[in-house]
């Protein structure tokens, strides 16, 4: 139990910081967090505020999904996206105050894909700890084990529709799209492989344990 507390903390913050990351190179960043950044730019705020509103609804759909009530799963994703959603403001700040968004394009694209790999190695570390996670990740999840057959890279791909759909809505709005380029590109297509990938070679102490009310 205390290794998986380590590996969720861990995870957690290393989420934020790929996100962060990807958010303030302006390359591109995944679908979900490009989407909520598109909300955030439709509202006028910081992306923390829709990325917890919108991973509080997420958390809603995760209950729908397993088809019933697990309360613990359920506050420990409002918990989750709370603290994440407030670390990712911390590392965008960060970043942008180390003049991130002026880099070349070049370096900023480089950057980009670090930030992807690096949440993608998060996402595969705290999904195998199984004690709460990102409602996001959790969807992935629950997708993969109970109507995927394990397959990964077919839940991370049904998973990414949700955030597409918000983009277009947004951008039938505003007529701009943020956060949209040749890195959302790279997520969009290496998200799932690399979660693979990550779950083989990366803390190999942790192993899948998906659970459904409790039960490990």
């Amino acid at each position: 139990m205390s290794i998986r507390i380590l590996a969720l903390i861990t995870g957690l913050v290393m989420n934020a910081f790929g996100n962060g990351l990807t958010v303030a190179t302006n390359v591109g960043t995944s679908p979900w967090t490009a989407s909520e950044v598109n909300i955030a730019q439709l509202i006028g705020t910081k992306v923390g505020l829709p990325m917890f509103c919108v991973g509080a609804l997420v958390a809603v759909i995760n209950q729908l999904l397993i088809r019933q009530w697990d309360r613990l799963r359920f506050f420990g994703e409002i918990g989750f996206i709370a603290c994440f959603s407030y670390f990712v403001d911390i590392f965008v700040a960060l970043f942008t105050w180390l003049d991130v968004p002026h880099l070349s394009f070049l370096f900023r694209a480089v950057l980009c894909f670090i930030g992807v790999a690096t949440f993608c190695c998060a996402i595969s570390i705290y999904q195998r700890a199984n004690l709460i996670m990102h409602p996001n990740d959790d969807t992935t999840n629950i997708l993969r084990f109970l109507y995927c057959h394990n397959r990964v890279v077919i839940a991370q791909l049904i998973n990414f529709i949700p955030p597409i759909i918000i983009m277009v809505i947004t951008f039938l709005i505003s007529g701009r799209l943020y956060a949209i380029n040749i890195g959302t590109l790279f997520a969009l297509l290496a998200n799932g492989p690399l979660i693979g990938f990550f779950d083989r070679h990366v803390w190999h102490g942790l192993t899948h344990n998906f659970r459904v009310k409790g039960v490990n």
